[in-house]
């Protein structure tokens, strides 16, 4: 749509609120599917719950303006979902996969309280009381699970961190063991070395060894 005025700008971005917000809907429940945290699952599937709420808001705004809804995509929203999807295919399952997860979630919201701020302001000014304040309840909520989300990933960091230390400690234990092991075997290589030097010696004094000398036996002379 072509965008002249203001009320045309308002329109445009309540559309784009919209498309965002349908896009969160189909993406939170796959993400939920690839996390390992009972706590982060359980922030998105409240925060899915949040949004269902949110559009509803954006429906009644849209129904004062008496005007549709759809018409426009976000691609802001749409390269963000990207983006998690890549870290969902690329990074293994775990502690180290959900801290990434926070982050595209967090992406996400910082997306949308950006635009909820802008909207709400652009409502008002154009006397839009009804919307900004509908516009300013979703804005708080997605301030709430940013926050949340925050406390989530200081857990899941410590639980990355731990898991890395206790592989480092194993990989160390490895470490150890082969160089015992190494050890050991020089050690039988060196007694080996000196099993072979003293059947050397012992051959080399066997060797050297003279022969015994026989004596000459002596003549018996006979009396006549």
């Amino acid at each position: 749509m072509a965008v002249e005025t203001l009320d045309d700008l308002l329109l445009n971005e309540l559309k784009d609120l919209y498309s965002a917000e349908k896009q969160a809907v189909r993406v939170y429940p796959r993400m939920a599917k690839a996390i390992d945290s009972e706590n982060l699952k359980e922030a998105l599937q409240a925060h899915l719950e949040e949004t269902k709420g949110q559009i509803e808001r954006l429906d009644r705004a849209f129904e004062i303006l008496e005007k549709r809804s759809g018409g426009k995509t976000c691609e802001a929203m749409k390269g963000l979902i990207e983006e998690g999807q890549e870290v969902i295919e690329e990074v293994e399952p775990g502690p180290v996969r959900d801290a990434a997860l926070i982050g595209a979630a967090q992406r996400m919201e910082h997306y949308e309280i950006a635009a909820y701020g802008t909207v709400a302001t652009l409502a008002r000014a154009l006397g839009q009381e009804e919307i900004a304040s509908l516009l300013g309840q979703t804005l708080e909520e997605e301030k709430s699970t940013d926050q949340k989300l925050t406390l989530v990933a200081e857990a899941v960091h410590a639980k990355a961190l731990g898991d890395s230390e206790e592989e480092d400690e194993g990989d160390e234990d490895e470490d150890d063991e082969e160089e015992d092991d190494e050890e050991l075997d020089d050690e039988d290589e060196d007694e080996d070395e000196e099993d072979e030097e003293e059947d050397e010696d012992g051959e080399e004094e066997e060797e050297e060894e003279p022969a015994p000398v026989k004596k000459a036996a002596k003549k018996s002379t006979g009396k006549k």
